[in-house]
């Protein structure tokens, strides 16, 4: 089975683990999976993987569900959701891990390993000593204290009082495992090489291996679709599903590219985002212990399309040079087998332009819904149809609805001041008459449009002999109180008539002794 001939429905699922804030590489995880099952008509779940108690974080869990919801990352089965194949928490499944742990052991492809911790250091210190790298495997497994080397009565009296122990997997010595991969082909490992992981502890929860395993067996899930980071646990997963008889259903596995930092080498991290100073994951994270918060992309003014479209190009090349598309165009033209094999640099700018993007086809209605909020922070009051109007003018100079304040503020308190370089340069001797000289000429405009201003001010400069430029750039710094802005009389219509006589007429006043 590919990804483009599919047999059996496909099946996918994310299965996170609830040890903090969801990184931004775990979404586009979630998303590719998303994508994949949506483009072949099957489903996604949502699976929490909670099987270490000890790295648990209270609310990581709501947290991954509320940022894939506000991505639009839909599941069809798992936790918040239910279905036929649940429960969806690894900690509530975990009466039903031992029984398989046990088949391992019965069938010998697994063992009871009683070594303790200190035991297994001191192994580990003698072969540093010796510059050696110490690995519970098949070369030493025979030298420990295991089901291996004790007798039966000795690991039932050991079971039986109640001694530690954990399962291991007892990986055959001498043998290439083949992995096919759907990114990266045929992969082969030697069984050598592999330490007899722990598939089962005494205090009756599996690792990931074991949990991971019989829940995609049981989920039947089609396809895994994961990080890189999880290439070297594919070995063990294999070999699993063959130990269990269940190679005919095994899932075909895809792994996925690290998403990279943007300078030097090396997977992005939290650390990366506070020192370049933008957000690593979806939604603003408080954490619990420490109280330390860390940005989101949502409450950074990110649209939510952007970040997924944004997403979606960071280790996958559609083909052709379209770059904005919507998450129907991302189901459409996803493949696997376009997915790079090499890691993907964010790039924060190319990041703000995504979502400049999505802004600029944003109704300007919306977008004037999201800015209301800013202009109240600042104290400003105004007509829905006002803001609207400023926000279609002004909307093309900013990447986030945020950074409107900073375009716009003119457009809603007047100037208190006027730049000093503005009026060192263009405030002449004569300057504060002649605009005293043009109020006049704009209060005997009637319809006080943008083009009847232009024509007002034509005739002002006919009559006066000067240029448009001695006259409109002293209106714009009394109106905006610098140079900035867009088309002035555009501007100055907008403001209407009243106010921007008014602030025409306080400027003069303020400049006269000048």
């Amino acid at each position: 089975m590919s990804d483009n001939n599919t047999a059996q429905t496909v099946r996918v699922r994310f299965a996170p683990s609830p040890t903090g804030p969801l990184h931004i590489g775990g979404v586009r995880t979630a998303l590719y999976n998303y994508l994949f099952a949506r483009q072949h008509g099957g489903h996604m779940l949502l699976r929490i993987e909670d099987t270490d108690q000890t790295r648990f974080v209270p609310g990581a869990e709501q947290y991954i569900i509320e940022a894939l919801d506000w991505l639009g990352i839909r599941f069809d089965e798992g936790v918040g959701i239910g279905g036929e194949y649940g429960p969806y928490r690894q900690s509530d499944r975990k009466a039903m891990y031992k029984p398989y742990a046990l088949q391992l052991v019965e069938s010998g492809w697994a063992y009871y390993a009683f070594d303790t911790a200190e035991e297994l250091d001191s192994r580990r210190k003698a072969a540093e000593a010796e510059k050696k790298n110490f690995q519970y495997d098949a070369r030493t497994r025979m030298q420990l204290r295991n089901s291996l080397t004790l007798s039966e009565e000795e690991t039932a009296q050991l079971l039986a009082s109640g001694a530690p122990y954990v399962i291991r997997f007892k990986f055959p010595p001498h043998t290439d495992i083949q992995i096919h991969d759907l990114i990266r082909g045929d992969v082969k490992v030697s069984s050598d090489t592999l330490d007899d992981k722990v598939l089962f502890k005494s205090d009756g929860m599996p690792t990931y291996h074991l949990a991971n395993i019989v829940d995609d067996h049981l989920m039947r899930i089609t396809h895994v679709i994961r990080g890189e980071e999880w290439l070297p646990s594919a070995p063990l997963h294999v070999m699993l599903y063959r130990a269990f008889g269940w190679e005919d259903t095994m899932p075909q596995f895809a792994h996925l590219p690290l998403l990279l930092k943007p300078d030097g080498n090396g997977k992005l991290s939290k650390r990366d985002g506070d020192r370049l100073g933008f957000p690593v994951f979806p939604l603003q994270w408080t954490d619990p212990k420490s109280g330390e918060v860390s940005s989101g992309y949502r409450e950074s003014g990110y649209f939510p399309a952007a970040v997924v479209n944004m997403l979606a190009l960071l280790g996958w090349n559609p083909g052709g040079d379209e770059e904005i598309m919507s998450m129907d165009t991302l189901i459409e033209k996803f493949s696997i087998q376009r997915i790079s094999k090499s890691g993907a640099k964010f790039d924060l700018e190319k990041a703000k332009w995504f979502n400049h993007q999505y802004l600029m086809m944003t109704d300007d209605a919306e977008i004037a819904r999201r800015f209301m909020p800013v202009l109240a922070q600042h104290g400003v009051s105004a007509s829905e149809e006002f803001v609207v109007a400023v926000c279609r003018l002004m909307k093309e100079r900013v990447n986030f609805v945020k950074e409107l304040w900073d375009q716009t503020s003119y457009f809603f308190v007047a100037p208190e001041s006027y730049a000093e370089a503005a009026m060192k340069k263009r405030w002449k001797e004569d300057t504060t008459a002649l605009v005293r000289d043009s109020i006049p000429q704009l209060e005997a405009i009637q319809d006080f449009t943008g083009e009847a201003i232009h024509d007002a001010m034509q005739q002002f400069c006919e009559a006066h002999g000067i240029g448009f430029g001695p006259i409109m750039i002293p209106l714009r710094i009394a109106i905006v109180g610098d140079t900035k802005g867009p088309d002035l009389q555009t501007l100055m219509a907008l403001l209407g008539k009243e106010e921007s006589l008014r602030r025409i007429r306080t400027c003069v006043e303020r400049t006269k002794d000048l």
